[in-house]
């Protein structure tokens, strides 16, 4: 059997398993999400308490792309929930997300976080910021993610594969900056500065930094805060407190930023209750609780970031540009990634 036949037979399978129990009904809404339920849980409670419509959740780590794709005008699933733009953006092109037109989105969520053809909506934002060790780096070494690049950095940094959808969101963010061939040679010289071959995740490289086997690393903002509260896994917090957190180019266009979101699906059979949800999202009391589960930013102006987040990382500029942008050049990174052999 090919790959692309177990995929397709896997997909079908868990359509199969899964589908029961969520069959169309009245007064709720089916959302399949790759983000973990135990972070959308507290939400949903909140939007069933306020509107009276039942949540139902379906999580997997892959193949609801595939899933949505195979089941067509059956589909149970209202909402697509993403941890990432990038499989936003993928069911766009797939055609698998409808368009929504709704005044309570656009005056909460910023223009940069929205679709500009309405597909879909961010809900929380993070950035991809620079763990530089505090022993080893001093403050203002380090700025931009172009100084990446400089040999002042070789065999110093390390980051999970170039081809992961974190990374490939920032090189697309540096093409977007730079254009094909500048981004191209950034990435070779970023590459010729790994401290190792790209492996792990991103709390692996701020281990790495702690254990002295590179002074910098690349990784999402939040996973600052998984490390920092981790008391069941207490070395965590060592990795933490090993590193100062950097937002790059505060002096240029911004740090890179990006997002969980979600998009109305194009069959969804409550597209109604499927609204509903994605305004309750955008509001002030769903941004809180969102944003403190997983130690985010709230995509809503004015909304309180935790206490964590006061505490660590204070205000910053963000790159304003549409993450629409970003993320239509993510083939082309994936490319420049192969290109370069960067994992190699």
């Amino acid at each position: 059997m090919s790959k692309t036949s177990r995929m397709l037979s896997g997909a079908l399978l868990a359509t199969v398993i899964f589908a029961p129990a969520l069959q169309a009904s009245a007064a709720e809404v089916n959302i399949y999400s790759y983000r973990q339920q135990f972070l959308i849980k507290p939400l949903l409670d909140a939007f069933t308490e306020e509107t009276g419509i039942k949540a139902n959740i379906v999580f997997s780590k892959k193949g609801l792309l595939e899933r949505l794709k195979i089941e067509g005008k059956n589909s149970p699933a209202d909402v697509l929930l993403t941890a990432d733009i990038g499989p936003l953006h993928d069911a766009v092109e797939k055609g698998l997300l409808q368009t929504v037109q709704s005044d309570i989105i656009d005056a909460n969520v910023p223009a940069k976080f929205r679709d500009p053809q309405r597909h879909w909506v961010g809900l929380t934002t993070r950035s991809r910021i620079i763990y530089a060790s505090k022993d080893r780096v001093k403050p203002g070494e380090i700025t931009t993610y172009e100084d990446l690049a400089d040999p002042e950095w070789k065999g110093r940094i390390c980051t999970r594969s170039g081809k992961h959808t974190y990374n490939l969101s920032l090189v697309g963010a540096m093409l977007e900056a730079h254009g094909q061939a500048d981004t191209k040679a950034w990435l070779e010289g970023v590459k010729s500065n790994l401290a190792r071959r790209p492996q792990g995740n991103d709390r692996t490289q701020v281990k790495a930094v702690k254990e002295g086997v590179c002074d910098i690393a690349l990784g999402n903002s939040y996973y600052f805060g998984k490390m920092i509260t981790n008391d069941k896994k207490p070395e965590q917090k060592a990795w933490a407190e090993s590193v100062n957190l950097i937002f790059p180019n505060q002096n240029g266009r911004g740090a890179h930023m990006n997002i969980s979101g979600a998009g109305i699906t194009k069959y969804a059979p409550h597209r109604a209750e499927a609204q509903k949800l994605l305004e309750f999202l955008t509001t002030d009391k769903a941004q809180r609780i969102y944003a403190e589960a997983n130690y985010e930013f709230p995509v809503k102006d004015g909304t309180p970031w935790s206490p964590l987040l006061k505490q660590y990382m204070g205000d910053f500029k963000q790159d304003s540009i549409n993450l629409q942008r970003i993320a239509a050049q993510r083939a082309n990174a994936a490319k420049l990634v192969d290109q370069v052999g960067f994992d190699n």
